[in-house]
């Protein structure tokens, strides 16, 4: 059953530690703060023979401010505090390409086609993408904290753009979607 885990018989030589932190702010609106850590657990070698200390390799934050509906980018910013190469800033700009960009599905495609490659930094873009499930929940959390009307019907379902075929379980006609639905009959029946 768990083979893989079996295998496992040293030490881990790398870590990625990812966190995010969402800060509401007025109108409905919060910045959702990513951190992506890279740790080197060991000494190892670079190409050219040279001897590379363990420690943190990159060490980079990205904000966003999100509001609207759907869910968009307002505005963005990344810091990158530990670098691996000197030129690595000369990216930082290309965050400007996510603005306006909806949280819906299909993000993680834009989000590629705008950063991805020799368009930005594949670690931003990385952080970003894991960014948007964490930044959904952070805004739902955010703005759960006064009761909202119930909704008549799912065109009324505040979040359904953003949730619906972000999963299996939120395809259309699928199980969750079915579910809304029939709470939706019964909670407006009575």
């Amino acid at each position: 059953m768990n083979r893989l885990k079996d295998l496992i018989k040293e030490a881990p030589v790398h870590e990625r530690k990812v966190e995010f932190h969402t800060y509401p702010l007025k109108d409905g609106e919060v910045i959702v703060e990513g951190k992506l850590t890279d740790r080197r657990l060991m000494e190892g070698y670079r190409w050219d023979g040279l001897k590379r200390p363990p420690g943190v390799v990159h060490e980079l934050t990205v904000r966003v401010r999100l509001g609207g509906r759907p869910l968009s980018i307002l505005e963005a910013e990344a810091e990158m505090i530990n670098i691996p190469h000197e030129l690595c800033p000369t990216t930082l700009s290309s965050i400007e390409k996510i603005v306006g960009l909806p949280v819906v599905a299909g993000f993680t495609e834009e989000v590629r086609k705008r950063l991805g490659g020799i368009k930005g930094c594949t670690h931003l873009a990385y952080l970003i993408v894991a960014m948007a499930p964490a930044a959904l929940h952070g805004f739902w959390t955010a703005n759960s904290r006064t009761p909202s009307p119930v909704p008549k019907s799912l065109k009324e379902f505040p979040g359904l753009k953003q949730l619906t075929n972000s999963c299996t379980l939120w395809r259309e006609g699928g199980p969750l979607i079915q579910e809304i639905e029939e709470t939706l009959a019964r909670v407006n029946r009575e």
